[in-house]
Parts: C-alpha cells; structure tokens; sequence
C-alpha cells in the first residue's frame, strides 16, 4: 500500500526521483498516466491490470465509459526507474499536471499520484473541510 507525502524537484530532463519506499512496490515496469484533478497517477503492472480488468467491463456503447477509457490509456506510458532511482515523465504529462520545478509526490493506497506543488496547493484549500469530507464518508459507512 502506498502512503505519505514526498517533496522533489524535476530537472531539467524531465525526470523525478521516485520515493525509496515506493520503489519496490511499483516493481521493475510501472504505468504512469493522467490522473484526475491535474494530477498525474502512477500504477504498478499488477495494480494496472486490476484497472485495465475493470475499464474493460464498461460498455462500449456508453459514450461516458469511452471517454473515460480513452483518457487514461491514450496517455498511458510504461516506465522504469533508472540507476538513481528517477522517473522521466513525458512532456505530454507534465504539461497535463502542469508540473514545472516543484512536485509532490503522495502515496494513495494503490497507486502513487505526482502533483505540481502549486497544483497540490490549490487542491488543498479549494476542496472541502476534513469536517465535511468526515460528514460525507459516514454516508457511505465508512
């Protein structure tokens, strides 16, 4: 399970180095693709076909269930960490979270989300309290 918070910087190369502790549950070859809320998420082989197994369940004839199939595999790329234990993430993608110097690195059960460190800023204050986020996940009996 992926869990914590990592500050890093990307250089000029594109890449990021990847949290130690992330690094043996993401494996060797890893998914990195579009997240949602401007972030970027990245999921381990094994975690990525329990997402392609669900994606693939949707009805083709759904237009909401297209469009979201292709959001996440058209932007789909299969990464590996070098020797330094750094990720180079394409431009396409940093353009898409709107990553530039500053990056957090978070761990979300089970995938890793990039977010820039404004964007992650942002995504803080703009949502709602942890009182109403606490309110609304006891509707849902958790």
């Amino acid at each position: 399970m992926f869990i914590g918070e990592y500050q890093h910087s990307i250089d000029a190369k594109g890449r990021i180095i990847v949290p130690s502790k992330f690094r043996d549950e993401l494996g060797y070859k890893f998914i990195l693709t579009k997240g949602l809320d401007n972030c970027l998420f990245i999921y381990s082989s094994e975690e990525w076909k329990k997402f392609e197994d669900k994606l693939m369940n949707l009805p083709v004839a759904s237009k909401d269930a297209r469009a979201f199939v292709r959001y996440f595999f058209s932007s789909a790329v299969e990464c590996e960490i070098d020797k330094q234990g750094r990720l180079t993430i394409p431009q396409h993608l940093r353009e898409h979270a709107k990553i530039d110097k500053e990056l957090v690195t978070i761990g979300v059960m089970s995938r890793v989300e990039v977010w820039s460190k404004q964007e992650w800023i942002n995504y803080g204050s703009d949502n709602l309290s942890y009182d109403e986020i606490a309110e609304k996940m006891a509707e849902l009996g958790i």
